[in-house]
């Protein structure tokens, strides 16, 4: 058998046997991320892991468990990639420092919130203007308008993967040319300075 016909058999196989078992795994997507687009984004990301794998699954065995499994692999991934990270300016509406485990306790924020409170919109434009433009339109259609991966995949035409990629490194020269830059106070910036 050649190796474009073991693909498209796989593929067909994935269609026919994975494909109706993802709706089955949004709901225990959305308990683990407790928002709907990210429980989207995570059932999306499953499939994409799935196929990549599909190869690897033993025909018989149980389908929905291992889905699960991958599942709940990359919600721990993804869960601490993001620990790792500092907090974004655009998104969430708690920050981490709010959702101190000792409630009694006055919170405290991180210096990465810090310096996020004190980045204003224009470092912020000026920063995701100076992207190349990849990574600027990956990071605007996300960030700023909020589409999941899964439509800014099929809008840049792109996998799902490239676009977690370009989201990563676009932030990331984000937030080292707002550290680089000096992160300029709304104070500063209404006096001139």
């Amino acid at each position: 058998m050649s190796q474009a016909e073991h693909s498209s058999e796989d593929r067909a196989r994935f269609e026919r046997d994975v494909i109706p078992q993802l709706g089955q795994l949004y709901p225990a997507a959305l308990r683990m991320t407790r928002n709907p687009t990210d429980a989207e984004d995570l059932v999306q990301e499953t499939s994409v892991k799935a196929y990549a794998a599909f190869q690897q699954f033993t025909p018989g065995t149980n389908l929905r468990a291992w889905l699960n499994r991958i599942l709940t692999t990359t919600f721990i991934n993804v869960y601490r990639k993001r620990r790792r990270e500092p907090q974004q300016a655009l998104g969430g509406d708690l920050q981490e420092w709010q959702m101190s485990a000792d409630r009694l306790a006055p919170p405290v924020p991180s210096a990465e919130a810090e310096a996020l409170d004190r980045t204003t919109d224009s470092d912020l434009l000026r920063a995701l203007r100076d992207l190349p433009g990849e990574f600027r339109t990956a990071v605007y259609l996300a960030d700023i308008e909020g589409y999941p991966y899964r439509e800014i995949a099929e809008m840049m035409g792109t996998p799902v993967g490239t676009v977690m990629s370009r989201l990563h490194r676009g932030r990331k020269k984000i937030r080292e040319q707002l550290m680089a830059g000096g992160l300029r106070t709304p104070q500063a910036e209404s006096s001139g300075a």
